[in-house]
């Protein structure tokens, strides 16, 4: 008589296997370890988790640095000569190399957690190394083209800094259940101490790093002063060539209270707009005057001037990817703008009862108006017929003959030395304007103006601090701004801050507890108990019947015997009991 009993059972590990099979393509149960990792793949752990640490803030500045993308491609431009998008490859290798380091990394978290021994593939490796490299070199090229825009790593923080430390409390709140997985362990070594305090320092600075927070926007609502005004730098240069009169027009009609512009003097004496040294960016001067595409823009007369196409150029290299959002009638308007005077645009400013803030290059010495070039930039505010109280211009230069006119210094000053130049505003770029520089100044009744702010956190963050005006390449952008993205009181955020902090002690303690708890378990078990018990808590749904354990009544030799048959596949792991003698 032969008696079935279904005992020998086979556990298919979908979701071990795929993490192994990924991240090592160890695909097979035998190529698997729960033995402790190597050196050598412990320090390829280190590898990834510093290209993951790199790579996101290398993602984070791109983030941030959206503000000045114009003046990246812009500065790219005068140095290559060749105008074009340099943004798009960077932020889509950047996407690409972050989200590979990332799913990596979560990988090999995972192992950890699973007790899986750690075998980065060798692929992987190659990748990871490829965009560790790459990422340096890339933080190495941006320091030379691009330094000082790190500094707007830091004016963002005092938006986003809240948010980014609820993510790192969440962050070293879910490590915890690694560390405490390891230190718990029955053996204890020096390594272990040092993971512990390692983990326990990080989770204090955490806690704590609030208390280092300058953000403008945590302030009392009623504290909030007026929505500062929109300058529109060069018009609109996102949806219009720039400083051309359909530029200043889209920007007037986007809300701009004021128009800034950069002014050339011609050769012949004319205030003209142009931002670049020379004609070739925005203009067709390489097809109608190609000899002197290089030559300074001020040594051409306003007739040659005049004669240029500074409209098309937007068209065909669309600067900003807007070009499909116009109307064919906008096409053929901006496809037919000349080069801009002065008198012309402050004949519009005082139409729309606007003012303007001019910025003044004066010519090389060479040039025949070298000494008279303030004053053919006067003559063309009195021919315009503007108030001068409502033109401000920089440098702050010949103040002796000014009569009413504004101007404007473009550096930081204190007060004592406004004071003595008789300046009452400032234009300051927006990493030079603190908000305690702020609000000294407007403290007396110094009018400040900070450039270039072109995204909304930046527009909320200096609304918060008090700015009375910006300006901005984006005017579309910021009349959708209203109100600050984000606004809370103080008693607020710290009741936020506390609570997370209290929460997050909470969560790991409990953590450690249930740690601790679970390895005693586990070490209270034998091996055969763990064995049965594997086979009693698989209900028949979630394993497959390997081998079936046959039982032969009829005696052998006086003697009672229990035999069983085991078969080991090739993934999983087979669970099954040991038999019974008897004689």
């Amino acid at each position: 008589m032969v008696k079935h009993q279904p005992l020998q059972v086979y556990e298919k590990q979908v979701f071990v296997s795929f993490v192994t099979g990924i991240y090592g393509c160890r695909w097979k149960r035998y190529q698997r370890s729960q033995d402790d990792s190597s050196r050598w793949e412990c320090t390829w752990f280190v590898i990834l988790c510093s290209s993951f640490l790199l790579l996101l803030f290398w993602a984070y500045f791109w983030l941030v640095a959206q503000n000045d993308f114009n003046e990246f491609n812009w500065s790219v431009y005068n140095r290559s000569g060749e105008w074009k998008d340099e943004t798009i490859p960077i932020l889509a290798s950047t996407t690409v190399g972050f989200s590979y380091i990332t799913f990596l990394l979560i990988l090999a978290l995972f192992h950890i957690s699973l007790g899986q021994q750690l075998n980065l593939y060798w692929v992987h490796k190659i990748g990871v190394l490829a965009m560790l490299l790459t990422t340096i070199s890339g933080v190495i090229s941006v320091d030379d083209i691009w330094g000082d825009e790190w500094e707007i790593i830091l004016v963002s923080l005092q938006s986003t800094a809240p948010f980014l430390h609820i993510g790192a409390l969440v962050t070293v709140t879910a490590i915890s259940w690694l560390v405490a997985g390891y230190v718990v362990r029955r053996e204890r070594s020096n390594f272990q101490v040092m993971m512990l305090l390692i983990y326990m320092v990080v989770l204090l600075t955490v806690y704590l790093a609030p208390l280092t927070f300058t953000c403008p926007c945590i302030m009392d609502r009623h504290s909030l002063r007026l929505r500062p005004d929109v300058i529109g730098r060069r018009g609109a240069p996102m949806v219009a060539p720039e400083n051309t009169m359909v530029s200043f027009n889209r920007a007037l009609q986007y809300g701009a209270s004021s128009l800034e512009a950069d002014v050339t003097i011609s050769v012949d004496g004319v205030p003209f707009l142009m931002r670049d040294r020379t004609l070739k960016r925005t203009t067709d001067v390489s097809k109608v005057f190609p000899a002197r595409q290089y030559d300074d823009a001020s040594f051409f007369n306003w007739t040659e001037i005049r004669s240029l196409n500074a409209g098309q150029w937007f068209l065909e290299s669309d600067p900003y990817w807007t070009v499909e959002t116009l109307t064919a009638r906008d096409r053929g308007r901006m496809g037919n703008q000349t080069v801009c005077s002065l008198v012309e645009l402050l004949r519009l400013a005082a139409k729309a009862n606007s003012s303007a803030l001019l910025k003044v290059r004066r010519p090389p010495p060479e040039h025949p108006r070298y000494r008279t070039w303030f004053m053919d930039a006067l003559w063309a505010v009195q021919k315009a017929g503007i108030t001068q109280k409502r033109v401000t211009w920089t440098p702050d230069t010949d103040r002796g003959r000014v009569r009413g006119l504004q101007q404007t210094a473009n550096e930081k000053l204190s007060v004592e030395e406004m004071r003595q130049r008789g300046l009452t505003s400032l234009t300051l770029h927006y990493s030079k304007a603190s908000t305690k520089d702020i609000q000294e100044y407007l403290a007396n009744n110094v009018s400040v103006t900070v450039y270039p702010v072109n995204e909304p956190w930046l527009y909320s963050i200096l609304w918060c601090s008090g700015v009375p005006s910006v300006s901005s390449d984006a005017p579309q952008v910021l009349r959708k701004v209203p109100y600050p993205i984000w606004l809370m009181s103080r008693n607020a955020y710290r009741f936020i801050w506390i609570t997370s902090d209290l929460v997050s002690i909470a969560v790991v303690i409990g953590i450690f507890g249930f740690q601790k708890w679970r390895m005693r378990g586990m070490q209270n078990y034998n091996p055969e108990q763990i064995m049965l018990s594997a086979v009693t808590r698989r209900s028949s749904r979630d394993v497959n019947i390997m081998k079936e354990k046959l039982i032969i009544s009829e005696p052998h030799n006086g003697l009672s015997s229990t035999e069983e048959l085991c078969l080991y596949p090739e993934n999983g792991y087979a669970t099954y009991s040991h038999g019974e003698l008897s004689h």
